[in-house]
């Protein structure tokens, strides 16, 4: 195998990892953040309100 190949293998494997933590602990402090309680409690009611 070229030593790019390999360089480029190991580069997307480390950064692709590190990238989806971050959006993970992203998405994760945005559902559970205080201010959003209001909203999603709506949201969740939605379902079962009659129209």
């Amino acid at each position: 195998m070229p030593a790019t190949y390999k360089f480029f293998a190991e580069f997307a494997q480390t950064w692709g990892l590190i990238y989806f933590v971050a959006v993970f602990a992203v998405v994760l402090v945005y559902a559970l953040a205080p201010s959003r309680k209001d909203r999603f409690d709506a949201a969740s009611r939605m379902p079962l309100q009659e129209d």
